[in-house]
């Protein structure tokens, strides 16, 4: 059983490249046809697409699946995920498939109920404070935890547009 996990036959190893090339060449046909939109991470939903996508293009090309169901599989969630964008852009899906921004720090002061509540420490804002080359606390405006999970530091002496802030959260 052992010389089973070890090895492989040359067979096997030729349908793993070819199974590999060719789900990687429908999905980058896909991604042609649906857009570069298709691998953004600006919403939860597109993430999951994005981790789904890699999962079959993985099962597809080392397992002995079918590679028309996984370029089915592959055209099918960029479909859906097409659709959804083109809902979310009519207003109807935003609140249902987006995470809401929320606001972590104001004028350099932490927002201690917004952390607690998104499980985001102050040793983490102060992280991304020096990736945005932060040198005084007093020079941040704002610190959003963005729907996508990313992490946003605006700082300067400037103040900030409403505009900027109109969809975050503020607990």
């Amino acid at each position: 059983m052992i010389e089973n996990w070890l090895t492989t036959s040359w067979t096997e190893t030729w349908l793993v490249v070819v199974s590999a090339t060719a789900i990687l060449l429908a999905v980058i046909a896909a991604i042609r046809v649906v857009g570069l939109r298709s691998l953004s991470k600006m919403s939860s939903f597109d993430f999951t697409v994005t981790v789904a996508i890699g999962s079959i293009v993985a099962g597809t090309a080392s397992t002995p699946s079918s590679l028309p169901n996984g370029a089915l599989a592959v055209a099918a969630l960029l479909g859906i995920q097409a659709l959804i964008s083109w809902r979310r852009q009519q207003g109807h899906l935003d609140r249902v498939v987006d995470n809401e921004p929320l606001l972590l720090m104001r004028d350099g002061q932490f927002l201690h109920d917004a952390l607690r509540r998104s499980r985001v420490t102050e040793r983490d804002v102060v992280a991304k404070l020096r990736e945005a080359n932060v040198l005084q606390l007093s020079a941040v405006r704002a610190v959003v935890l963005e729907a996508t999970g990313d992490i946003s530091v605006l700082h300067g002496d400037q103040p900030i547009d409403d505009v900027v802030l109109d969809d975050v959260r503020i607990v």
